[in-house]
């Protein structure tokens, strides 16, 4: 297999702003053979621009040879029911998040991959963000040091009023936009142990039943406190970054970084001291020193603009599902990644029962 031959389900936004209009430009490892929906429009249009087979049931796309991959972009509620069938009909499948609304669905999902011997990956693109791969790379790096706080701001102001802003379709702020900074801060916090998990949500300004106000903090022995907020209600809108180390400390956006730190071996090692401090004077002093600082900053290479970023992620995702597909490549997001991520916010629904 040089090619991966892609069937893509739905044409909502997911489906066809970011899987099929980025996959349609990766013609060297994907080819896009077919596109299900049931909106006639929506054919015509991926008929007419990218030349692919079209079917208005998703069901007509089992048995077909010519398909090494299903992409589920179907309506959230649907993502566990169709991937479970195209997995049951020996199909790999990339699905939409959420993937799955609880723990006991996922394993479910994975227990029918392993069955049928075929691949299950969860879409997150957003691991791919170029900030936050720049948030971990300086972490990893260890110039800031130990990790003590983390905050993730995922914000806008919106009042919503569509259909994913249902519960039963799975909707919320939580599931629609939570999962993708759930999965970052796990990848922070570390994937070995599941956090201690604290949730608070508010239905403000959403036309539905589901929140649209979310703030989750994560905490654990050892770990770093962190900070994950998924709001509807701010109005100045933001995606950033802010952390806090032992050494120093980074902040930021998808597309922009400041970092500052000190170097251990180049300032004074402190001893406690137990006796009142003066000054030169013989004045009462609080305890003072001036440490060396060095400032960095980065800011992302291409067009800051939304489209060019979602772009960048999505691509940097599937090139990493075509090295696993192709080159067997180890899968960099795997099912208990996802597992765990998915039992975080099971545990944040639990604590928050949302009234209908």
């Amino acid at each position: 297999m040089s090619k991966i031959r892609v069937a893509i389900i739905g044409q909502g936004r997911s489906g066809l702003n970011i899987h099929t209009k980025t996959l349609s430009d990766m013609k060297e490892q994907f080819e896009i053979v077919a596109i299900a929906d049931a909106i006639p429009e929506r054919l015509e249009r991926a008929e007419r621009e990218y030349g692919c087979d079209v079917v208005s049931d998703y069901k007509d796309l089992i048995g077909r040879t010519d398909i090494d991959l299903v992409i589920n972009a179907a309506p959230s509620q649907l993502h566990v029911p169709v991937t479970r069938l195209f997995l049951e009909n020996g199909m790999n499948v990339v699905c939409e998040k959420p993937v799955a609304r609880t723990v006991a669905e996922l394993d479910m999902l994975a227990e029918t991959a392993e069955k049928s011997g075929k691949l299950l990956v969860a879409f997150h693109q957003k691991r791919y963000t170029p900030g936050f791969m720049k948030v971990k790379e300086i972490i990893d790096s260890g110039d800031i040091g130990r990790v003590i706080h983390v905050s993730i701001v995922d914000s806008n102001f919106s009042r919503r009023w569509d259909w994913q802003t249902l519960q039963a379709n799975n909707g919320g702020n939580l599931l629609n936009n939570g999962p993708h900074s759930v999965d970052q801060a796990l990848q922070i916090f570390g994937t070995d142990v599941m956090p201690n998990v604290t949730c608070f949500m508010d239905r403000a300004n959403t036309s539905g039943d589901a929140e649209d106000y979310v703030k989750v903090i994560l905490h654990g022995k050892g770990r770093p406190v962190i900070d994950i907020e998924v709001s509807s209600c701010n109005t100045y809108s933001s995606y950033t970054y802010h952390i806090q180390g032992t050494n120093g400390g980074i902040k930021g956006t998808t597309t922009h970084l400041d970092w500052k730190y000190f170097k251990p071996e180049e300032a004074v090692e402190h001893k406690l001291d137990t006796q009142p401090i003066s000054n030169e004077q013989g004045e009462p002093a609080y305890c003072r020193e001036q440490l060396k600082w060095y400032e960095e900053s980065w800011d992302f290479s291409g067009d800051p603009s939304t489209k060019e970023l979602m772009s960048t992620m999505t691509e940097t995702f599937y090139k990493m599902l075509y090295q696993t597909m192709v080159h067997n490549a180890p899968l960099e997001v795997t099912l208990d990644q996802v597992r765990q991520r998915i039992a975080v916010i099971e545990e944040c629904h639990r604590q928050n029962q949302m009234q209908e």
